[in-house]
């Protein structure tokens, strides 16, 4: 391979002429029709019907051009929830939750202050359009905890017999969710690696062009910038194909975090997180396809279509717990029991663990040496 040459000499030939078409049949929108790329004018074309789109070029480090329909798409979303709902924030780690106006908070879910405060109403924020509902009851996700903290090594063992996360939370956290038909022109230099007489590695390299089309499906975006909890993103691997149509029973009883990713900045967030995925498809495909070594240069733009999004909410249970004055976090996926978090770690067992090693390694090399 290319990237592991170490002191191998290094001969680069450059072929100009491999510049390739490598364009599958792309059928025309309004007849049906297989399309034609021209890779001079970057356009696709229609012989029959006279049907022409232009694309971006490949080089083009500009905005991505986008064909998006996104303020008839805000108009349509719902601001109803279905039951009055209220507001509160966190005066110590900025987390707002909405939850039924009849219920009451003492502390906050995410830091277990009890500095929380009602705030106005914003009919601004939109309802979900879509909920994963919670399978993990309070009762299983308190014995997840246990049977976590039985299987820390480390931890006490007084923390064990007697730490119990009360007061679960269950928490609905804020998502956005986009779907796009994109089209990527790309241009893309391959290196092939070759040996010469004396054995000595070289790399040519080619140049292709080509156009890769993919339906983005359900692109993830956490939609919150205020939550601060370091667990809660590791153990928010959801199912989205359970994702049912969003009704106010499923979050009756639970708090719903307020999104603080707009619409427009998550959509942002997931066109980056799309080219890293396009990236590395096309290089891969590439680099499969032309049985090449090592991917030089790649360069292309995205045009996105039918751009599409739903607004969603995926269950957490927190729960914070103390240990000798300190506050530990615990989050227990509410769909899957997925758990993450921060057990106590006792110094003596660190101690006695450090000195067992060195004292397996001190007789081991007494009896290598003897």
């Amino acid at each position: 391979m290319a990237e592991n040459l170490g002191n191998t000499a290094e001969q680069v030939e450059e072929i100009s002429q491999g510049f390739t078409e490598d364009v599958t049949d792309k059928k025309c929108p309004n007849c049906g029709a297989t399309v034609v790329y021209d890779p001079e004018t970057l356009s696709m074309s229609c012989p029959f019907c006279g049907y022409s789109r232009q694309l971006p070029k490949p080089e083009d480090n500009g905005q991505d051009v986008e064909e998006l329909d996104f303020s008839s798409a805000k108009n349509r979303e719902s601001l109803d929830w279905g039951k009055a709902k209220k507001s509160l924030v966190c005066k110590n780690c900025g987390a707002e939750t909405i939850m039924d106006s009849a219920d009451t908070a003492q502390c906050c879910p995410y830091c277990g202050s009890t500095q929380v405060m009602p705030v106005d109403d914003d009919d601004s924020v939109v309802a979900p359009g879509g909920v994963v509902p919670f399978e993990i009851t309070k009762e299983k996700a308190a014995q997840l905890f246990k049977s976590w903290m039985k299987g820390k090594f480390f931890a006490p063992n007084e923390a064990k017999k007697s730490c119990e996360a009360k007061n679960f939370s269950g928490v609905y956290l804020p998502y956005w969710t986009y779907d796009s038909q994109t089209t990527s022109p790309y241009e893309i230099k391959l290196g092939f690696n070759h040996k010469d007489a004396k054995g000595n590695t070289y790399t040519t390299y080619r140049t292709y062009y080509g156009i890769y089309e993919r339906f983005i499906d359900d692109e993830v975006v956490y939609a919150s910038k205020k939550t601060n909890n370091p667990y809660i993103k590791s153990a928010s691997k959801f199912d989205f194909s359970k994702l049912r149509k969003y009704s106010p029973e499923f979050i009756a009883g639970f708090l719903a975090e307020r999104y603080t990713v707009g619409l427009d900045e998550g959509w942002n967030i997931a066109k980056g997180q799309i080219k890293d995925t396009l990236e590395n498809e096309i290089s891969s495909m590439e680099k499969k396809k032309r049985k090449a070594d090592s991917v030089s240069k790649l360069t292309f733009n995205t045009s996105y279509a039918k751009v599409t999004y739903k607004y969603i909410l995926a269950p957490i249970w927190i729960a914070n717990f103390k240990f000798k004055d300190k506050l530990y976090n615990i989050v227990v996926n509410g769909q899957n029991g997925q758990i993450r978090g921060e057990a106590p770690v006792s110094p003596i067992k660190v101690i006695l663990t450090i000195l067992a090693i060195i004292a397996v390694i001190v007789i081991l090399a007494m009896i290598f040496n003897s």
